[in-house]
């Protein structure tokens, strides 16, 4: 038995993974570094090219569910993030590199993956899964938009800017983490109104990459939108978005300010922090001048660009059924945001998925379904189901679940609910036979 995965991003890594600790063996396709993709900068396989953070790892919050049911299923990669973490408050950050080498040396070690260095350029013969991201080479899209028989939808992902800490202002700057919740691991910049209206001027006016004529009329997600296009939607847009002051004071001035860039922490020595909610596609030079507009920014280092990238997925809901098999062919599986889930620790689950499934279709085992009342049972039914009429990508959330009936007094209970549905999905896999 063997299998060929095509890309090792994060769900291609987590797949070939799955298959090789269940004794199959796995021919790993990564094109990388000899045709580049233009947001990835190395050639390590499950390189984080966007935020360092998966999100919450509480179970009290969604994508904190999903990482929960992930270890419940034998994830690889999520025990590696835990081993490479960097302080977050309640997220899960880790250091980008110590993560991608990692899991690049468990790869590499592992006697039954045979990785192969070359571009895919059409669907293979054979038992598959293919993962090869957002950023698919044109070859290969050409090769799934003929096997799926229907055109790629698509949308833009964007990247925030990476800068040094010790480029700081401190005198200005400070540490906390909203409420004071978790350990304050965020660098926060304050700013009066004043301060804003000029940053706030300076956005709406920087110019941006002009787009490459194929990308002209894509889509953004919504929850990864540039902070620029969240600034056109009025002024203070970004002050009730990845702006909001609530629940951050500096305490040594004890002043509720009017707006707050946070930074997060980006590697393990502490030395590099991203700007939270800060995706753009503006010119380089505009992005140093809005930067350093920025109380505390004044003299920062820019060591990463923001930058924007198309993303390309699948029609899911007339592709795929819920294990991740393909409807017309048996052999194929499909993982990763080419699927159209959205999201680092969502891709990794569906890499997790598509593994098993793909290791039982092999054995002639019945193939796994997650129920909705998982949050990756949800959704994979969610980009599965047939009745979608305009699909978008979709990350992990509590509206996907199956509900739970609540008594009337407490249905806006929001905490309850997120423990009852947590609950109810760690007793499942707890119970269940998923091996």
């Amino acid at each position: 038995m063997e299998v060929n995965v095509i890309g090792a991003g994060l769900a291609g890594s987590e797949a070939a993974l799955q298959l090789a600790k269940r004794g199959i063996k796995v021919n790993l396709f990564e094109m990388r570094p000899k045709k580049t993709t233009g947001a990835h900068k190395t050639e390590k396989f499950a390189e984080f090219v966007c935020s360092n953070s998966l999100g919450s790892a509480d179970c009290s919050n969604a994508s904190g569910l999903l990482k929960k049911e992930m270890e419940l299923l034998g994830g690889e990669l999520i025990k590696i993030a835990y081993d490479c973490q960097v302080p977050a408050g309640g997220a899960l950050a880790i250091d980008r590199e110590l993560f991608s080498q990692t899991v690049t040396n468990k790869i590499e070690e592992n006697p039954l993956i045979n990785i192969i260095r070359e571009e895919v350029r059409e669907i293979p013969e054979g038992n598959v899964i293919l993962a090869s991201g957002p950023l698919t080479s044109e070859d290969l899209s050409n090769s799934i938009r003929e096997f799926t028989q229907s055109e790629h939808l698509h949308f833009f992902d964007a990247i925030a800017p990476i800068v040094e800490k010790d480029s700081i202002n401190f005198d200005i700057a400070f540490y906390a983490s909203r409420y004071d919740k978790g350990e304050a691991s965020y660098i926060n910049c304050p700013m009066d109104k004043e301060q804003y209206d000029k940053f706030y001027n300076i956005l709406i006016n920087a110019p941006k990459i002009e787009l490459k004529e194929f990308e002209k009329g894509a889509k953004f997600f919504e929850s990864c939108l540039p902070v620029e296009v969240l600034a056109s939607r009025g002024v203070d847009t970004l002050r009730f978005g990845p702006m909001k002051p609530v629940g951050l004071v500096d305490k040594r001035t004890g002043v509720e300010n009017y707006a707050v860039v946070q930074l997060r922490q980006d590697n393990s020595a502490k030395t590099l922090y991203n700007l939270v909610g800060f995706q753009t596609n503006l010119k380089w030079g505009a992005q140093k001048e809005l930067l350093q507009s920025i109380p505390g920014l004044e003299n920062v280092n820019i060591v990463r660009y923001g930058v924007m990238h198309r993303n390309t997925f699948i029609n899911s809901p007339k592709l795929l059924n819920p294990s991740l098999q393909t409807r017309k062919r048996a052999d194929l599986f499909f993982a990763g945001q080419l699927t159209g889930t959205e999201g680092y620790t969502e891709s990794i689950a569906s890499g997790l998925l598509a593994g098993i499934n793909m290791a039982k279709y092999l054995k002639g085992e019945e193939l796994l379904v997650l129920p909705k009342e998982t949050m990756l049972g949800a959704l994979t039914n969610y980009i599965t189901d047939e009745n979608h009429d305009k699909f978008q990508p979709i990350n992990s959330n509590w509206g996907i679940l199956s509900p739970i009936e609540l008594p009337k007094k407490e249905r806006k209970n929001k905490k309850l609910k997120a423990e009852l549905y947590s609950k109810r999905s760690v007793e499942f896999l707890t119970t269940c036979n998923f091996q």
